[in-house]
């Protein structure tokens, strides 16, 4: 069985029904998802939009990531049975969805442990930067890893 049902980076509006879909599983007691939404500030400071580019390998990084997220949280006999995760990239306004990550267990904990895992992995090790732009005119980009 595949345990990664679902990834990819898109240019268009996410689905927060998709990615948890793709993670039902008659097995799992417990599924856990996380929702990054683009806010409307950053270090004090106003935002009013931004744009996510990716590495032409960013979809391969993720895939790893998620292997090894799946690996390192089933553990005792309670696998981690599906894992997805979708992350937008262009150009973003405050309030869209930037990044939705979900993943379905035998039990709470490590669904928890593996959503987590997910969101901060992708964030520390898949090659996505931010550019964001402030309301006083100022920009910056940020690496997402």
């Amino acid at each position: 069985m595949e345990q990664i049902t679902l990834l990819g980076l898109r240019d268009t509006p996410l689905s927060i029904d998709e990615v948890v879909s793709a993670v039902q599983d008659d097995h799992a007691g417990g599924t856990a998802f996380f929702v990054g939404t683009v806010r409307d500030h950053d270090h004090g400071r106003q935002v009013t939009d931004l744009s996510y580019s990716a590495h032409p390998t960013a979809e391969a990084q993720m895939r790893r990531v998620m292997e090894k997220v799946v690996a390192d949280t089933s553990r005792d006999g309670r696998p981690v049975w599906r894992v997805a995760a979708l992350h937008r990239v262009g150009d973003l306004r405050v309030g869209d969805i930037a990044v939705v990550v979900a993943a379905a267990a035998a039990h709470r904990e490590e669904a928890f442990a593996a959503c987590r895992r997910l969101i901060d992995d992708i964030k520390a090790e898949v090659p996505i930067w931010k550019h964001q732009t402030f309301t006083d005119g100022d920009a910056e980009w940020v690496g997402a890893c």
